[in-house]
């Protein structure tokens, strides 16, 4: 059965004005439905026959130009189904489904609405991090446009230019502009994929997403052994950051955020088995015996539910993620400060210990393949940004491994 679209007066929903509401009746795959026009009319003013108002009603200054108005809006609606049925698409859609795709084509969502509908589908699935980014975006965005709203057939490539020069004569870096880029074109596809906006107007096409090439944060295993050697009381200021450091490298680069949410019943028959916040991936990972020392000031008789390292508490999850930022800034404080006890030249953050699990990896050959399973990677290419390049000396032994063939 071929998809219609008619306009119609609604008459089963009789108003106490004695009026009906005009609507688009859509029928798809042998169901019908009505998409409301928001407009409401007396029977008597309805041509049946020709689907139109009739020239008699007085309730408006021109009858012509609101049935030109309202046939505009079936036209628009059958050109949605026209090109859904060009992608393949509109055979997968149930007749709820399409009517929401073409209400989305009028309402012509904003920029600023459909995110924050998204944010709140996030935080409603407790995706906060994404939920965070998201917003931070939003606010960006906002800064840019003084607070004026826009719809996204205004975000193509001349908005993108605009934005990418606004936000680096702001003396932002390149890197942190991609970060913005990345999330907005996340938001386009999802508009897409929603309906609010055609693919053909999709601007990533041809604005490209730039980044620079970055210092690589990574650590010397002599640097590393001084960072574990260094004498710290439990008392003192670093003893925690230094933990939390070596144990995010021997947890195979574990993230700070991941660690902070590990708890006593993570421990399971020597291993560590977990989920990524980030890609909600789960994870197994063998507990060393310099792991299994590290742990054993915190894990002592505490109940199963109880977090493992004393960054977060019992509370809302929401509030433990803004705990998790909080305790990740004053962690970076210490970790310069536990550089200059251990006499490091390098620089320490929160990522640092991430950074040099990957390239001692890669520099013991390692697979890159395995080393980006390791850190939960979703690409390679990913992977190949935390990588220094192969040391001297292995590429010096890969060189003699060639030449004694």
């Amino acid at each position: 059965m071929a998809t219609t679209i008619v306009l119609s007066l609604d008459k089963r929903r009789k108003r106490k004005d004695n009026t009906f509401p005009l609507v688009l009746r859509l029928s798809h795959k042998r169901k019908t439905i009505a998409i409301p026009l928001h407009y409401f009319l007396e029977e008597k003013y309805w041509d049946e026959k020709n689907r139109k108002i009739k020239s008699s009603y007085k309730g408006t200054q021109s009858v012509t130009w609101l049935n030109n108005f309202y046939q505009k809006k079936r036209v628009d609606a059958l050109d949605t189904v026209t090109k859904l049925e060009e992608t393949t698409e509109l055979d997968r859609l149930s007749v709820t489904q399409l009517k929401e795709r073409i209400i989305n084509v009028y309402q012509k969502a904003s920029f600023y609405s459909f995110t924050e509908k998204l944010i709140a589908r996030l935080v409603e699935t407790k995706r906060l991090g994404t939920a965070r980014s998201y917003k931070d975006t939003l606010r960006v965005i906002k800064k840019h446009k003084k607070e004026v709203d826009f719809p996204f057939e205004e975000l193509n490539y001349d908005f993108l230019q605009k934005f990418d020069n606004y936000f680096l004569r702001s003396g932002n870096s390149v890197n942190g502009l991609a970060v913005y880029m990345r999330t907005i074109r996340a938001i386009y596809n999802k508009a897409i994929k929603e309906g609010y906006i055609g693919k053909e107007f999709y601007p990533f096409d041809t604005y490209k997403i730039k980044t620079t090439t970055t210092k690589k944060r990574t650590l010397s295993i002599e640097s590393l052994t001084k960072i574990k050697e260094l004498d710290l009381p439990e008392g003192h200021r670093c003893f925690h950051a230094r933990n939390y450091f070596l144990a995010s490298f021997y947890m195979m680069g574990i993230s700070f955020i991941d660690m902070a949410f590990l708890k006593q019943e993570n421990i399971i028959d020597g291993r560590i088995v977990y989920t990524r916040k980030k890609t909600h991936r789960p994870y197994t990972i063998k507990m060393s015996d310099a792991l299994h020392e590290l742990l054993e000031c915190y894990i002592k008789e505490k109940q199963k539910e109880v977090f493992i390292f004393p960054i977060l508490k019992f509370d809302s999850l929401e509030n433990q993620y803004k705990r998790v930022q909080e305790a990740r800034k004053r962690y970076n404080k210490n970790l310069k400060h536990l550089a200059d006890l251990a006499g490091v030249e390098e620089q320490l953050t929160s990522y640092v210990s991430r950074h040099t699990f990957a390239s001692l990896a890669n520099n013991k050959g390692i697979p890159v393949s395995a080393i980006s399973e390791m850190l939960g990677h979703e690409s390679l290419k990913t992977t190949q940004v935390y990588l220094d390049s192969l040391s001297n000396d292995t590429l010096d032994a890969y060189n003699d491994m060639i030449i004694e063939i």
